[in-house]
């Protein structure tokens, strides 16, 4: 069994301690043998275990000679390496090639199961199985450890796996302060009672900063849907000041159209993690920890919990808790670090802006005959002064339709805002009038414009050619 570095040089020390006075002090001429018995009869701390230990004086002798000519006396009494360090010789190379065959068909195996099987393996083959711990050692030293076996069979989670084994994982933090955002949903350990006398499992939002793992916000839904994840990134941005990235999962939620065009919008950079890849979102698994060990382990005594009592109780805990706590590797708490760094953020736009950001743009073709159009299966109405469009630009939020834009296709300015069709107030008989562009007003005469231009051109030529006209008149009717 080969020797780590420090007990190598425990070791050594110990050899030294031994025979340091006979190289500090040599003995007379024809003293050193007896020297070496002396030293051979005292007792001695074992470097490793502690216990007492003697030492024979031929080796004490050998350690001697070995020391006392050197420039380096400790180097030159550790342990000497195994030549065949590295090497296994017991090994055959077939037994290598089936044992690696084996691994890589079942990296999953623990490896007694792997021994057990290649000793059956082998049994019949002309080269003798070693021991387990030869094989052990094998495998430890090529690297071919247990893999965690993908808790989905899928082809996106095998693939996440290969790449993970194939790829290093590293450990990563950006300069500054609102450079990058983490966000994420959390499925909640405890139910909470909504007024409808429904129990249901809420899941928490949580957006993060990078830097000073200050928390931007934190709120409890009911669902995990693009509506509620706008809802709480525009409160992180209104307390906190635009970012400039910010890294999600590839959830339905976060790759909606509306989330990934308001990000776009607004300018800031939207970096998703790999599939089936949570560690590049560690930082908030981390916090996750601390929330279920800390906070819910608080309201273990509520019974009735609310989600409006959950959010409160969040709140209060992450603002005079979490934020004023020392982090174990910041050195600081995440105000005081999110306080006193440089920050790369910029000013919050008005909720109106944020609300107007997050949203998508559909066009539809409007229909001649009464101005409307349908959007989700819902009529709007056209103001009369945009009924010469034939095409629509609108810009909406698929969960709130009342609040839809007419927009400008070519630079997204707001025309005007569109509502749904009401009948109801349509029965009341009044009606506008519609004028076209370069028409008279509905209420004066057109003025008699005579034969048209084209046709008077074409009566001259004709006439010009001097043929009679190509047709006979009837004769006349006697009555």
């Amino acid at each position: 069994m080969s020797l780590s570095i420090d007990h190598r040089n425990r070791w050594a020390r110990l050899r030294f301690s031994v025979i340091g006075p006979l190289l500090a002090s040599p003995p007379a001429k024809g003293e050193l043998q007896q020297a070496f018995q002396a030293l051979a009869a005292k007792v001695w701390r074992h470097p490793i275990t502690g216990a007492d230990v003697q030492f024979g004086a031929s080796s004490i002798e050998r350690w001697y000679y070995r020391a006392r000519h050197v420039q380096d006396p400790v180097d030159q009494l550790k342990n000497r390496l195994r030549d065949d360090c590295g090497h296994f010789v017991s090994l055959s190379p077939a037994i290598i090639e089936a044992l690696v065959e084996q691994y890589r068909q079942h990296p999953g195996w623990t490896m007694q199961l792997h021994y057990d099987n290649l000793r059956v393996a082998t049994k019949d083959g002309p080269d003798t199985l070693p021991s387990y711990t030869t094989v052990c050692r094998y495998l430890k030293a090529q690297g071919l450890v247990r893999k965690p076996t993908p808790r989905s069979s899928t082809d996106g989670a095998i693939a996440a796996a290969a790449r993970r084994e194939a790829r290093e994982v590293r450990s990563y933090e950006v300069d500054h302060v609102a450079a990058l955002w983490h966000l994420d949903f959390h499925h909640g350990s405890r139910k909470v009672l909504t007024p409808d006398g429904q129990w249901h499992k809420p899941l928490l939002l949580c957006i993060m900063d990078d830097h000073s793992r200050l928390v931007c916000h934190l709120q409890w839904f009911l669902d995990e849907t693009t509506a509620s994840l706008v809802h709480g990134v525009s409160q992180a941005i209104m307390k906190r000041g635009l970012p400039r990235a910010i890294m999600t999962d590839n959830g339905a939620a976060m790759m909606a159209d509306e989330f990934v065009e308001g990000l776009a919008s607004l300018g800031i950079l939207h970096q998703t993690t790999l599939p089936y890849s949570p560690y590049q979102n560690a930082k908030q698994e981390r916090f996750w920890g601390q929330l279920e060990s800390r906070l819910m382990a608080m309201l273990e005594g509520e019974s009735h919990l609310t989600l409006e009592q959950l959010n409160l109780a969040t709140q209060a805990w992450v603002e005079q808790e979490y934020h004023h706590k020392e982090h174990a590797e910041l050195e600081a708490t995440p105000l005081q670090r999110y306080l006193s760094c440089a920050d790369v953020s910029r000013p919050s736009p008005e909720a109106l802006a944020l609300r107007r950001a997050f949203r998508i743009r559909q066009h539809r073709r409007q229909r001649r005959t009464d101005g409307t159009f349908t959007l989700d299966g819902v009529r709007f109405e056209i103001p009369g002064a945009y009924r010469h469009l034939e095409q629509v630009c609108l810009s909406y939020a698929r969960w709130d339709l009342s609040q839809v834009d007419l927009i400008d296709a070519r630079i997204g300015a707001i025309l005007a805002a569109v509502f749904p069709l009401d009948k109801s107030a349509n029965a009341d008989a009044r009606r506008a009038h519609l004028t076209a562009k370069g028409a008279s007003p509905a209420n004066e005469e057109p003025a008699q414009a005579g034969t048209a231009p084209l046709l008077r051109q074409l009566l001259a030529e004709h006439a010009a050619t001097g043929l009679p006209p190509a047709y006979l008149p009837p004769a006349p009717t006697k009555l």
